[in-house]
């Protein structure tokens, strides 16, 4: 049996259906509703965790701490868990991600941090602008705005506007230009490389890939797919990402990329929540969500 542990059913009917498919038992736990008792004993099956940093923004700020201690008593039972507990935990906290990908010599965008708004301007002067502020915990590009001078985030810092991360941590980073105004999510399953995928950016941040997603964000219609699967995408250091996720027990991720005008590579998310972009998948036939279908039957097989 296949647990798919969540928090927004919204994403789950891609992978409902590529189970079915493959003929994978599977059920859900919908943590929202969920308790757990620290006597019982689980189930025996495969347990793939698809808790989001967004979750705040459904009105569930706390699961992910929930879903935290659901993963730690079934690893303490021994059973099989995909993307477990330290999946979530840098799932939820950019400032670690950034820190366990510069132990692979992963390159992270110059970042300040702070859980006082009023050092974010002082903060500032040691990025140099142009710079954009993130949250530490979050999901969709919320939070994600773009500032080109000091006095323009000092205004929005002192304005009724400034939107807190849901875990008290701002971040501020130095904006990396993407000549093509592109970044790229590489996916991968089984902590391996599938395929990436190219982003435009010119409209926002908010690039969360899901058909959900890019319905709810009103972009005009007749307008170019902003999702394109690359083909024979490489990168020097592309193994570095897969030993990042295999020390870290991530077998199921996108992570994001963008290429500045020399050519540099920055690293600036890890997603173990990651959705995948239908339209580009049906143009590059290939089908991420059975890929994963696949991988989580295999392993309950085994069992």
């Amino acid at each position: 049996m296949i647990f798919i542990i969540h928090e927004n059913k919204e994403w789950l009917s891609p992978f409902q259906a590529a189970l079915e498919d493959v003929g994978a038992a599977y059920t859900f736990w919908y943590v929202p509703e969920m308790n757990i008792n620290l006597m019982d004993v689980p189930p025996e099956g495969v347990f793939y965790n698809r808790m989001s940093a967004s979750s705040h923004s459904r009105n569930h700020r706390y699961e992910p701490e929930l879903a935290l201690g659901i993963l730690e008593w079934l690893q303490r039972h021994n059973c099989k868990v995909i993307n477990g507990s330290r999946a979530l935990d840098l799932e939820i906290s950019k400032i670690r991600q950034y820190q366990e990908l510069e132990k692979f010599n992963i390159q992270t965008p110059p970042t300040f941090a702070s859980v006082r708004k009023n050092f974010l301007l002082e903060g500032a002067e040691t990025i140099t602008f142009p710079l954009i502020s993130k949250h530490n915990r979050s999901g969709k590009g919320l939070g994600v705005y773009k500032f080109p001078n000091k006095q323009s985030l000092k205004e929005y810092v002192e304005s009724n506007e400034f939107e807190s991360s849901p875990d008290g941590i701002n971040l501020l980073q130095k904006f990396i230009h993407s000549p093509t105004e592109t970044i790229i999510r590489m996916e991968f399953v089984d902590a391996k490389f599938l395929y990436a995928v190219e982003v435009d950016t010119s409209e926002g941040f908010e690039l969360c890939p899901s058909d959900k997603c890019h319905i709810e964000s009103n972009c005009p219609s007749g307008v170019t797919q902003k999702f394109r699967i690359l083909e024979d995408f490489y990168i020097d250091n592309l193994a570095s990402y897969e030993k990042f996720l295999a020390a870290n027990n991530i077998e199921i991720a996108g992570i994001e990329i963008i290429i500045d005008e020399e050519g540099k590579i920055w690293t600036y998310d890890v997603n173990t929540n990651t959705n995948y972009n239908p339209l580009a998948e049906q143009v590059a036939k290939i089908s991420a969500p059975k890929v994963v279908a696949d991988y989580l039957k295999s392993l309950d097989n085994q069992l």
